[in-house]
C-alpha cells in the first residue's frame, strides 16, 4: 500500500480546516474594523445637536401664530423683497439650435434701492427673447456660461438703467 491510497479523508480533512480558520479569521477581522470605525466616527463626527429653546418654543407653539412667518421645515425664508432682491419666474424656452434642445433658467435680481415689479417683468421677457436666440454651442462648457452670464447682466443694465446691480442665477439646465 502507498500513502496516497491509505488515508483520502485525512486531505479532505485538512483542507475544510483550513477553509474554517480563513473564514473566522476573516471574520474577526472585519468586526474589528468595524468596532474600529465606530470608535473613530464617534470621536470625530460631532454629537448631534439639541434643539434650541427659540426653536423648540415655535414647534410648541401653534401653526399659523401671530407675528411668526411662514417655515418650512424649521428654516426660515430669506425676506427677499426686503433685500431689495426679486425672484423672477423660472424660464423654460427652447434654444434656437438645435430646437430640441431646451433650457430652464431662475434668475434673481438685486435692485439697488426699491424693487420694481414692472421693470422686473420686463427684464423677464428680455431674458427669455434672449435665450430663444442662443445655440447650444454658445453656451457649452464654463466659458460658453460665462459669456450668457455677461450678456445676460449687459442687457439687464441696459434695461434696467443701472437700478438692477446684480444678476444671480438660481438654476441653469439644458435639456
Amino acid at each position: 500500500m502507498s500513502m496516497d491510497e491509505t488515508n483520502p479523508e485525512e486531505g479532505q480533512a485538512k483542507k475544510k480546516g483550513g477553509m474554517v480558520m480563513t473564514i473566522a479569521g476573516v471574520a474577526v477581522v472585519t468586526l474589528i474594523g468595524a468596532g474600529g470605525g465606530w470608535v473613530l466616527g464617534g470621536m470625530i463626527a460631532p454629537p448631534p445637536a439639541e434643539k434650541p429653546a427659540a426653536e423648540a418654543h415655535a414647534a410648541a407653539a401653534p401653526a399659523g401664530g401671530h407675528g411668526d412667518a411662514k417655515k418650512e421645515d424649521g428654516i426660515q425664508p430669506i425676506s427677499a423683497e426686503a433685500n431689495g432682491i426679486v425672484l423672477l419666474d423660472p424660464i423654460t424656452t427652447n434654444l434656437a439650435y438645435p430646437s430640441d434642445n431646451w433650457v430652464r433658467l431662475e434668475v434673481a435680481l438685486m435692485f439697488r434701492g426699491p424693487t420694481d415689479t414692472p421693470l422686473a417683468q420686463e427684464i423677464h421677457q428680455d431674458i427669455l427673447a434672449y435665450l430663444r436666440t442662443v445655440s447650444l454651442q454658445q453656451i457649452e462648457g464654463p466659458r460658453g456660461f460665462q459669456y450668457l452670464r455677461d450678456d445676460l447682466q449687459e442687457r439687464v443694465d441696459l434695461r434696467a438703467k443701472g437700478r438692477v446691480s446684480k444678476v444671480m442665477f438660481r438654476t441653469f439646465v439644458i435639456e
